[in-house]
């Protein structure tokens, strides 16, 4: 087995750089390390997150598409998911209030779910939807009919085809009248990751 040693590989202009053929196996040896780019490498789900609310969010007014505020990262591989109140930079990145901002343009899984507590009213709807660059994508939708007070949890998925610049978002809107959102990680989640391709 011959030894070849160089400091860096480049791929010809417009094409891709591969090492070795079906069937093959690369290895690291032991004590050897290799670090990953950001945006990972094929075969992992990089970028991925998952944010949820960390308590109980007031203020949300009746038939009104109303942001949720996932404030609590449970993890965020590259730094992509904006968990403030306000618009930040991210990997170079202007990143509006609780949303992700891909850094790595491909497609994504991303899934949202929120608890709406002890809905009260006839025939009440209960929508949670991804937003895409500030409109929405993709509907989930709960009905209830009745006027006995009951919770109700609705959830939405979807795989988005991003580009580095998009940013992605949580809302969700009832007829249930004025109320709040019960929040914590069990019930309210909004998470997503790249698909491998």
């Amino acid at each position: 087995m011959a030894t070849l040693f160089v400091d860096k590989i480049d791929p010809q202009s417009g094409t891709s750089l591969e090492i070795g053929s079906s069937g093959d196996t690369i290895s690291v040896p032991t004590g050897a390390s290799l670090t990953v780019p950001s945006g990972g490498l094929s075969g992992q789900n990089y970028p991925a997150f998952e944010a949820y609310q960390s308590a109980t969010q007031t203020g949300v007014s009746d038939a009104v598409w109303t942001k949720m505020t996932m404030n609590t990262e449970t993890f965020d591989t590259d730094g992509c998911y904006n968990n403030t109140g306000s618009t930040v930079t991210l990997n170079g990145i202007s990143t509006p209030a609780y949303s992700f901002a891909p850094n790595v343009a491909g497609k994504y899984y991303i899934h949202g779910k929120i608890f709406y507590g002890d809905i009260a009213s006839t025939d009440a709807y209960q929508y949670v939807s991804i937003y895409k660059n500030g409109s929405e994508f993709s509907r989930g939708q709960r009905r209830t009919v009745g006027t006995t007070g009951r919770d109700a949890t609705v959830s939405v998925s979807e795989i988005l085809n991003l580009s580095v610049g998009d940013y992605i978002e949580i809302y969700g809107k009832t007829n249930a009248g004025n109320g709040s959102l019960n929040g914590d990680a069990p019930l309210a989640v909004f998470e997503g990751y790249k698909l491998v391709e």
